[in-house]
């Protein structure tokens, strides 16, 4: 039989033929030179089977990302968030009204406004309109009341529609693109 390969190396035909080397498994050529100093590895000016870490490229966290599309908003979930919503907002308005009017109360703003305005419009028979009695503070918490009930009427159906609304053009334009990323 004729070895078609060509011309062999001088440790292969040694290894082959019986030399005095012995047979070693087949090592690739190393991307690196061998250490030396201390932990380097044993064996002499061999070539080294270990080879270094890889430092990373990038030293801070990758931040993943998604495009997310809000194709539908269900009406009954708007509904009932903007309810509570509605709600909150409607206890901080009567909380809020109360609140400034204590402090217009004690700061003395009705009673001086109250009696210029008495003077400004009475005449030598009566004492003309009476602004503390008008404005005190269960009138003003029942009209209060009033326009936050009716805020969480409006809101609630305003916000019920407008999710009805954003279907209907979401089906048109396919909807609101959203990128999410995730934080570290």
């Amino acid at each position: 039989m004729t070895d078609t390969r060509g011309p062999t190396a001088p440790e292969e035909t040694g290894a082959a033929a019986g030399a005095d080397k012995p047979a070693q498994p087949y090592q690739p050529p190393q991307a690196y030179t061998a250490p030396a100093g201390p932990g380097a590895p044993r064996g002499g000016g061999a070539p080294a089977t270990q080879r270094k870490p890889r430092t990373p490229v990038r030293t801070t966290p990758r931040t993943r990302k998604a495009r997310l599309r809000v194709a539908k908003a269900d009406p009954w979930s708007v509904m009932k968030v903007s309810f509570l919503l509605s709600i909150a907002l409607g206890i901080c308005t009567i909380v809020a009204a109360a609140v400034l009017w204590m402090v217009m109360d004690a700061m003395g703003v009705f009673s001086t406004v109250g009696g210029t305005i008495s003077e400004a419009t009475g005449s030598n028979e009566g004492n003309g309109f009476d602004l503390q009695a008008f404005m005190s503070l269960p009138r003003v918490l029942i009209f209060t009341s009033v326009i936050a009930v009716i805020d969480v009427v409006l809101a609630t159906a305003l916000a019920t529609l407008g999710a009805f609304i954003y279907n209907l053009s979401a089906g048109f334009v396919g909807g609101v693109e959203l990128t999410l990323a995730e934080d570290e």
